[in-house]
C-alpha cells in the first residue's frame, strides 16, 4: 500500500522510505507523524 500510495503521489518509494525510516528516532507526538504519509510528505532538502 505505501509503494502504492507513493506512486500515485509521484515520489520514488525507495526515496521515501529512506526518508521517514531516518525520521522517525527522532519524532514524539502523533501529529509528527501525519507529516510522513504519503499524501502529506515533503522530503527534505
Amino acid at each position: 500500500m505505501i509503494i502504492v500510495s507513493c506512486l500515485r503521489h509521484g515520489f520514488e518509494p525507495l526515496a521515501y522510505l529512506r526518508d521517514v525510516l531516518g525520521r522517525l528516532p527522532s519524532m514524539s507526538n502523533q501529529d509528527d507523524f501525519d507529516a510522513l504519509l504519503p499524501s502529506r510528505w515533503k522530503p527534505r532538502s
